[in-house]
């Protein structure tokens, strides 16, 4: 998206919170890859879904620095939980510090492990929504881990599947394993009919599922 006009969207948008805001210098400040963060215009959207569907339960996968779970806890209600899973356990002190500043940090429960392990100690059809923005080479396999534990009718929001644009290039890479699965993961979906599903060109690309 051209810079000037993200600002111009970003201008018109709602401000994220004061803590959000501390979240995302903290991020630039102490972390290597600070992009993988959802941002403002990324997390005002997953709040707005999150008032949209007001879910009593989601699963994040790819807590990162906590920003996207303490927006998503930040737009519901009182009661919902927010079960967050990060990989890199080196990253847990940061993220509790930051669920930690929020008022709304009591939704959320990090866990700290493999995504594909946490999810199978859920039971079926207990998520109303989940968000995944994790490993890309294991795309394909969280949906179809993730999807048997959302209620039907319950919605997966999944991040980068544009994937800088890489999706409709060719002669991609044997070695470009996130590219490549990416581009499986797409496939599969699109042809999924236990879906309703569209991509939205937004940042590096944000697709909607809902379960049938």
């Amino acid at each position: 998206m051209d810079t000037a006009l993200e600002e111009y969207i970003i201008e018109h948008s709602d401000k994220e919170s004061a803590c959000l805001a501390e979240v995302n210098r903290r991020t630039h400040l102490r972390m290597i890859n600070p992009r993988m963060m959802s941002g403002h215009l990324q997390g005002r959207l997953l709040a707005m879904f999150c008032r949209m569907i007001q879910p009593s339960t989601v699963l994040e996968l790819g807590t990162y620095s906590g920003y996207s779970a303490i927006c998503m806890a930040e737009a519901t209600a009182n009661h919902t939980i927010i079960h967050t899973i990060e990989h890199n356990d080196e990253l847990e002190d940061f993220i509790t510090e930051n669920i930690n500043d929020s008022e709304f940090g009591y939704k959320i429960r990090l866990h700290i492990g493999d995504a594909l392990e946490k999810i199978r100690t859920f039971d079926a059809e207990y998520f109303d929504m989940a968000f995944i923005d994790a490993d890309k080479r294991q795309y394909t396999d969280y949906y179809l881990s993730v999807l048997p534990k959302l209620k039907k009718g319950g919605f997966i929001i999944v991040d980068n599947t544009l994937w800088d644009g890489k999706v409709v290039h060719d002669n991609i890479h044997h070695n470009d394993k996130q590219t490549l699965e990416i581009l499986h993961f797409n496939d599969i979906v699109a042809q999924d009919k236990r879906v309703e599903k569209v991509i939205v060109p937004m940042r590096d690309g944000l697709t909607i599922i809902r379960k049938k």
